[in-house]
């Protein structure tokens, strides 16, 4: 990891970054991405549901902590196991038919999931193959959505794009989903899972119903590796490419890097959050959702200024500005003790995440090959949330040792560090000349510095 700790070398984005940024949140998105954002709220609005009632299942089925941890991890485990295939089968299927069949495939699996909690066949070994296989379909699902969406709407709008399905999301799981999951678990535990197999199949159609250039547009990237004859390589090699092109790409390496720093704060901070907002903060346990509810409103607000801030600011020079805002919010909210300012630094902090993922997202999206975009993705993905497991380790670790207080200081030390480390490696661009080309999302062959978190 010695190129980890070198983000303190100043690169200069390409003028086309500058040029892109104009106009963002102008630029119309259309009918196909107004689908493509339905069946993402659909199917997040049914994860939501589906999430805390997996956790309620296994809970009534054993007391076991252990049986029940296992749920969690199976669903954590794909991500990292599968990340790099679901990439490079991402890039040879068509992107919109390989959504709708994991969507239908996922609508089957929670159905016969809900099928047999009815009939009380059910069991922890049940629960943990379907977390997994629901995670693993995600990994592809994943891949090829962040590769289709720049075939839908312009490069320009790809900031606000990305911003607005966030948010959108963010509104149907943390707004509407998660307080409605609990209702729903206690009229019958098959109830959310029943729904959650209708939003799947809801998303199939939304998907199957983008237009035939949409679905032509999600050949693309298969069409082109036809074309260099190299359709017919070995899965880990093509896995390999999209490797190679994020690590020759310098500033979309470094931002990478950048937020796998910031996970493993964020990490870190996630795991130790309920302990310290009941034993610190003193939030009583009946608030603990209102309280939580800042993150929410705050994730939302950051989804839907992200294209502004871009616009206002150019893209890198906004990530800058992001982390600056984050480091000041996990400050404060490690210095205060009172729940009120600690929320509101908190919703801060939140949307600071999704203007972040809004912003690398679309500024790779906008550079990367089209028949390398669900690999590149994909390798981003899995590098950045690599360190997830080792902050909440380190944070279990330290919280035990030393209490939860210190665990949240240190998270706020740790962003600090990675704010330093982005002002000196993403610096802005120059201003970009008159004559500058222009860039069409996914055609750009090597063109200079790029993107990640």
């Amino acid at each position: 990891m010695t190129d980890a700790v070198r983000p303190v070398v100043a690169l200069t984005l390409d003028p086309v970054e500058r040029a892109g940024s104009v106009g963002m949140t102008a630029t119309p998105l259309g009918r196909d991405y107004r689908l493509l954002w339905s069946a993402a709220v659909s199917s997040r609005f049914g994860d939501a549901l589906r999430t805390p009632a997996l956790a309620l299942l296994a809970a009534t089925l054993t007391r076991d902590p252990r049986a029940v941890a296992v749920v969690t991890v199976a669903a954590q485990l794909p991500p990292l196991l599968l990340g790099l295939l679901g990439g490079v089968y991402a890039d040879r299927w068509d992107r919109r038919r390989t959504m709708a069949l994991v969507d239908a495939l996922r609508a089957a699996v929670v159905a016969a999931l809900a099928g047999a909690v009815a009939g009380g066949l059910a069991g922890v070994p049940a629960l943990v193959a379907t977390a997994f296989l629901l995670a693993a379909l995600g990994v592809l699902f994943d891949a090829a959505s962040f590769a289709l969406l720049p075939t839908l709407v312009p490069a320009p709008a790809l900031p606000a794009a990305n911003g607005r399905l966030q948010a959108g999301t963010a509104l149907a799981g943390g707004l509407l989903g998660a307080p409605l999951a609990g209702v729903l678990f206690a009229v019958s535990p098959s109830v959310p899972l029943t729904v959650d197999a209708a939003t799947f199949a809801l998303a199939a159609l939304l998907t199957l119903a983008l237009s035939r250039s949409a679905a032509d547009a999600g050949l693309r990237g298969r069409e082109g590796r036809h074309e260099r004859g190299v359709a017919r390589r070995s899965v880990w090699r093509e896995a390999a490419d999209g490797v190679r092109w994020l690590r020759g790409e310098p500033t979309m390496w470094r931002i990478t890097l950048l937020s796998a720093g910031t996970n493993l704060a964020i990490s870190a901070l996630m795991a130790v959050l309920v302990l310290y907002a009941l034993d610190v903060l003193r939030v009583p346990p009946a608030g603990y959702g209102l309280f939580m509810a800042a993150v929410v409103l705050g994730g939302l607000a950051g989804a839907l200024g992200a294209g502004r801030l871009a616009a206002r600011l150019g893209t890198t020079s906004a990530l800058r500005a992001v982390l600056l805002a984050q480091t000041v919010a996990l400050a404060g909210f490690a210095l205060v003790r009172h729940p009120v300012p600690a929320g509101l630094a908190l919703a801060v902090f939140a949307g600071g995440s999704t203007v972040w993922n809004s912003l690398w997202a679309a500024y790779g999206q906008g550079r990367v090959p089209a028949a390398l975009l669900g690999r590149v993705g994909a390798t981003q993905r899995m590098a950045a949330v690599l360190t997830a497991p080792v902050g909440a380790t380190l944070a279990g670790l330290a919280g035990a040792a030393y209490g939860v207080g210190p665990v949240v200081g240190a998270a706020a030390v740790v962003f600090a560090l990675v704010t330093l480390a982005a002002w000196r490696a993403l610096q802005p661009a120059a201003p970009a000349p008159d004559d500058a080309p222009p860039t069409t999302a996914g055609t750009a062959a090597r063109p200079g510095p790029l993107r990640s978190r």
